[in-house]
C-alpha cells in the first residue's frame, strides 16, 4: 500500500502523524511512504532523517492526496484539504466528527473511509490512540493552569503547591478517566489540594486507593460542581464520552460564583467542551476572560511539546497503520472490533451512532457496509 504522511497545516500544530521509526517499519512491510516535505521539521524531524529510513519526500499535498492509499494526519483534515481527498481514500487521523458537523459533511460528500483514531478500542474496551496524547493533555493541563494563575498572567497569584505556612490551592478535577487522571497525578505532585470527581463508583474506589493523600475523589453531582467551583483556584474539564460532544457541566451560572482570577483549562474542548462558556482558543492566543475568569481551551495543547505528542503518538498508532496497510481497512475491520469501532465515515455513509445523532443524520451500522 501507498501511505502519505502530510505535513499539520492546521494553526500552530507541530505534530506529525509518523517518526521516521515508525517510517522505517512501514517500509520494511512493504509499504511505499511518502512523506510530504518538510512534515516533521516541527517535532524535529529532518527530511533527510525520513529519507535515510525509506521514505519518498514529495513536495505537496496534493501529490500525496494523488497518490496515496491511506493518509495519515495527526488532526483532521483541513477545508482547503477537502478537494483533494477521492472517494474511497483512506484516512486515518483525529477527526472529533461530534463536534464539527462542516468537516462530517465534507467527509460524506467526498465519500472517504474515515478511521477515527480517538474511537478504535482494544479488548479492555479503552481508547488506545487517543490514550497517550490524553495522557499528554492532563499533564498539561496542571502546568498551563500553574502559569495562569500566577499574577503577572492575570490570575489570582498563588502557588499551586503554597508554601509552609500557607495553604495550597485548590484544583477540581471533572473526570476521572486518563486525562483527569493525569491532571490529577501533575496537581497533587506540585502539591495542591486535588478535588477528582468521577460518576463511576468503581474507578472512585480505584483512585482513592492509587492517588495520593492530597487527592480527594468524589462522586460527581451538579451540587458537588456547584460547591467545589466555589472553593477551587483551578478548574481542569476532563469529560470524555466516547464518539460524542462533551456535557456542559460548569456553567455560567456557576462562573459568576468563583473567585475572581480563577484558571478553568476545557480539555474536553476538542469535543465540544465542557464548560458552557469554552470556545477554542489557540497557542498563540490561548486565554480569554468571561466575569473574571480566566479561560485556558486550546484545541491541539500536545502540539506544544510536539517532539514528546508524536513519539507517543506514533508508538500507539503505528501497529494499526501497519495492520490497515497489510490488509486493508474493510479485511482489519472484520477480523479487530476495535478497528471496526474507528470507522466513522464509510463512503458517504455515518457508521458511528454518536456521530449520527449529533447531527440528525442517518445511521448505518458498520456491520451493514461490512457485509
Amino acid at each position: 500500500m501507498i501511505v502519505g504522511i502530510l505535513k499539520e497545516i492546521k494553526i500552530e500544530e507541530n505534530r506529525v502523524s509518523m517518526t521516521p521509526a515508525g517510517v522505517e517499519i512501514l517500509a520494511a512491510n512493504g509499504h511505499k511512504v511518502l512523506v510530504e516535505t518538510a512534515a516533521g521539521v516541527g517535532s524535529g524531524f529532518a527530511d533527510e532523517v525520513y529519507a535515510a529510513a525509506g521514505a519518498e519526500l514529495v513536495a505537496t499535498p496534493a501529490e500525496i492526496y494523488r497518490r496515496a492509499e491511506m493518509i495519515m494526519h495527526v488532526k483532521e483534515p483541513q477545508p482547503q484539504e477537502y478537494g483533494m481527498i477521492r472517494a474511497g481514500q483512506l484516512l486515518f487521523t483525529y477527526f472529533h466528527f461530534a463536534a464539527a458537523e462542516g468537516l462530517t459533511k465534507a467527509m460524506l460528500e467526498m465519500k472517504a473511509v474515515c478511521v477515527a483514531y480517538e474511537t478504535i478500542t482494544d479488548q479492555a474496551g479503552t481508547l488506545p490512540l487517543l490514550t497517550p496524547m490524553s495522557e499528554v493533555a492532563g499533564r498539561m493541563a496542571v502546568q498551563q493552569a500553574a502559569k495562569y494563575v500566577e499574577r503577572a498572567q492575570g490570575g489570582r497569584g498563588l502557588l499551586l503547591g503554597g508554601v509552609p505556612g500557607v495553604e495550597p490551592a485548590t484544583v477540581l478535577v471533572l473526570g476521572g478517566g486518563v486525562v483527569g487522571t493525569h491532571a490529577a497525578q501533575m496537581a497533587c505532585g506540585l502539591g495542591a489540594k486535588v478535588y477528582l470527581l468521577d460518576m463511576n463508583l468503581t474507578r472512585l474506589r480505584h483512585l482513592s486507593e492509587v492517588m495520593p493523600k492530597n487527592c480527594f475523589a468524589m462522586m460527581s453531582s451538579p451540587a458537588k460542581v456547584r460547591e467545589l467551583a466555589q472553593e477551587a483556584d483551578v478548574v481542569i474539564g476532563a469529560v470524555l464520552l466516547h464518539g460524542s460532544k462533551a456535557p456542559k457541566l460548569l456553567t455560567r451560572e456557576m462562573l459568576k460564583t468563583m473567585k475572581r482570577g480563577a484558571v478553568i483549562v476545557d480539555v474536553a474542548i476538542d469535543q465540544g467542551g465542557c464548560f458552557e462558556t469554552s470556545r477554542p482558543t489557540t497557542h498563540t492566543e490561548p486565554t480569554y476572560e468571561v466575569d473574571g475568569i480566566i479561560h485556558y481551551c486550546v484545541a491541539n495543547m500536545p502540539g506544544a511539546v510536539p517532539l514528546t505528542s508524536t513519539m507517543a503518538l506514533t508508538n500507539a498508532t503505528l501497529p494499526y497503520a501497519v495492520a490497515l496497510a497489510n490488509k486493508g481497512w474493510k479485511q482489519c475491520a472484520l477480523e479487530n472490533k476495535g478497528i471496526c469501532d474507528g470507522l466513522n465515515i464509510v463512503a458517504g455513509q455515518v457508521t458511528y451512532k454518536s456521530v449520527a445523532e449529533a447531527f440528525g443524520m442517518p445511521y448505518t451500522p458498520v456491520e451493514d457496509v461490512l457485509a
